[in-house]
């Protein structure tokens, strides 16, 4: 009987698997373990004094950003560096605008040294759906 429901509903035992399979891959891999929930990473900004890294672009940026976060584009970061080196060992949340950005500063931050660098899951739209202010400053 359970032969027979497999084989009647195929695609959807399949996409049943495919989906569990994405559920529990970060955990099977350690991904994850660098990103922070909006609610985490405002536990560490008041508990560890962590420094917010916005890496979006100058027009997102203006429209509004998590108060106090230091703004370098991802496309700069690169060579601007030296502005934060001071804080290689200061805990660093990146954050971008839905968090695909994010991965990739991430990526550049630890491979120049910086040892506590987090990316906020979800970004800027996590941020505000999280009814987090956001500062225009």
């Amino acid at each position: 009987m359970a032969i027979e429901f497999i084989q009647q509903n195929m695609m959807w035992v399949g996409l049943a698997l495919v989906s569990g399979l994405m559920l529990i891959w970060p955990m099977l891999t350690g991904g994850g373990k660098d990103e922070l929930t909006p609610a985490a990473a405002t536990m560490m900004m008041n508990r560890q004094d962590a420094v917010v890294l916005d890496v979006r672009e100058a027009s997102e940026w203006s429209a509004g950003h998590i108060q106090g976060a230091r703004h370098i584009t991802l496309a700069q970061l690169g060579t601007h560096l030296s502005e934060i080196e001071k804080l290689k060992t200061t805990p660093l949340i990146v954050c971008c605008a839905n968090g695909m950005r994010s991965g990739s500063a991430v990526s550049t931050l630890k491979k120049a040294g910086f040892e506590q660098v987090y990316m906020l899951s979800g970004g800027l739209v996590a941020w505000t759906e999280a009814n987090l202010p956001l500062s225009k400053k």
